[in-house]
């Protein structure tokens, strides 16, 4: 819950991000307002091995609204922020990390707009930065092995590339489905409901839910599925930026046989095999490919 100490978010695109008062204290700790609240998806999006810290700030006395298992109703002036980091060592979380960027959505106007706040190279602040930028990354994975990339921020048309459904920019992960599950042996969307974060619903067995795309107790179609709909399915169904080029439907709701998975199955099989600029899939938001996820995938084609 809000306390005093704490000021209002601002809800506005201002040039450092400390200005919008989502964080406390040191920012690099990343500790959030408690004007805001953590949420975490049960399949997320590939995004190069980094890890991301999600959260929802709403505006004083409002609340999400159930609208079914798809994205909630926001109020006014919700903020949506996203940070993208990676641990210097996997094994040992206390060396620290390195923050490259915040990426944040703001409902105006009852229309969302997006920036992406870079970080500075002493951790101290993030600068807006519409444009997107290149950043060199090194970390230690957790078997040891020493890991680099040229980490890929994206510019505003980028992100209006993947958050676009018919013309209109729009969030991605947070829809119910992909909140409705136990963490730490607690529902996630019932901690929502009883916090007073989400109205409209009673509890978590109204809407339905994702599976994690890890979960080998999950038959092996539902998991692709899952993975096809948080890294695919932005693009892939109707309104959304591939609908003109591919006639696939992704979503994760959409019935196999509407979906043209089994007509596209070489198609998808060439496409996310290996990473080609300006072919493969995902064509951005990644720099290399999730060997995991595609093994995953190929996998399930190989049955159909």
């Amino acid at each position: 819950m809000t306390t005093a100490e704490d000021p209002l978010v601002v809800a506005e695109f201002k040039t450092n991000l400390s200005e919008l008062n989502l964080y406390k204290g040191n920012l690099s700790a990343l500790n959030i307002t408690s004007r805001a609240f953590e949420y975490e998806i049960n399949t997320p999006l590939f995004s190069d091995y980094s890890h991301k810290q999600r959260f929802i700030a709403l505006p004083e006395g409002k609340s999400l609204e159930y609208d079914g298992n798809g994205l909630p109703i926001f109020p006014e002036n919700t903020v949506i922020a996203k940070t993208f980091f990676y641990n210097i060592d996997e094994r040992d979380e206390s060396i620290g990390k390195t923050i490259i960027e915040t990426r944040i959505l703001i409902k105006i106007n009852g229309l969302w707009e997006s920036g992406d706040y870079k970080w500075n190279s002493d951790q101290s602040d993030a600068i807006l930065d519409l444009n997107g930028s290149t950043v060199p990354i090194t970390w230690i994975n957790a078997n040891g092995q020493s890991k680099s990339i040229d980490y890929e921020i994206p510019s505003n048309t980028d992100c209006f590339t993947c958050h676009q459904t018919f013309d209109n920019l729009t969030p991605i992960g947070p829809k119910l489905r992909n909140l409705n599950f136990t963490i730490d042996g607690t529902n996630q969307l019932d901690q929502f409901i009883n916090a007073g974060y989400l109205t409209g619903i009673t509890n978590s067995t109204e809407a339905s839910n994702v599976v994690n795309w890890l979960d080998s107790s999950a038959s092996l179609e539902n998991r692709a599925r899952a993975y096809f709909d948080i890294n695919c399915a932005h693009c892939h169904v109707p309104g959304g930026h591939c609908a003109d080029q591919s006639s696939l439907n992704l979503d994760y709701e959409t019935l196999f046989t509407d979906s043209q998975i089994f007509e596209r199955r070489f198609s998808i099989s060439i496409r996310i095999s290996d990473h080609v600029e300006g072919f493969s899939m995902p064509f951005i938001g990644t720099t290399m490919t999730h060997i995991e996820g595609v093994d995953l995938l190929q996998e399930f084609l190989d049955t159909l």
